[in-house]
């Protein structure tokens, strides 16, 4: 009775981590790397983080990394999910609902030049400020 007690929660626990959705990882600033260019990432409010349909999740230092990693490897990513780094709070957000801005003064480690907001208002205004123009 007891190995029965146990196979059943063994199932039951295995049932639960297949079932949890893979989330954006923090990123390990000077340790974790680019998937696309294979520098280190240094710059954690530029990071991004591609999660393929079958929960592999690959880290970026720089939207254009992502973008260029994206374009090459679409057939191995399938419906996946990219993660943008909220500029002002350096959280992960879901790049479909993020705002961009790209050029002006925006300097990024992979000359992507480019930030993502949360917040629209907060990306009108930096945009502004930085003389960037909203995507």
């Amino acid at each position: 009775m007891k190995l029965f007690g146990r196979l059943l929660l063994a199932i039951g626990m295995f049932t639960l981590v297949s079932c949890s959705e893979t989330t954006p990882q923090e990123i390990a600033v000077g340790k974790d790397q680019c998937e696309n260019c294979k520098m280190t990432i240094t710059e954690p409010k530029y990071a991004t983080q591609l999660i393929t349909q079958k929960g592999r999740l690959y880290k970026f230092d720089d939207i254009s990394c992502m973008n260029d990693y994206e374009t090459s490897n679409s057939e191995a990513i399938g419906a996946g999910k990219t993660y943008v780094a909220d500029f002002p709070s350096g959280k992960f957000i879901e790049a479909k609902t993020a705002t961009l801005i790209k050029g002006g003064q925006i300097k990024s480690p992979m000359g992507g030049n480019t930030q993502a907001y949360q917040d629209k208002a907060t990306a009108e205004k930096a945009a502004t400020e930085l003389q960037a123009t909203i995507q």
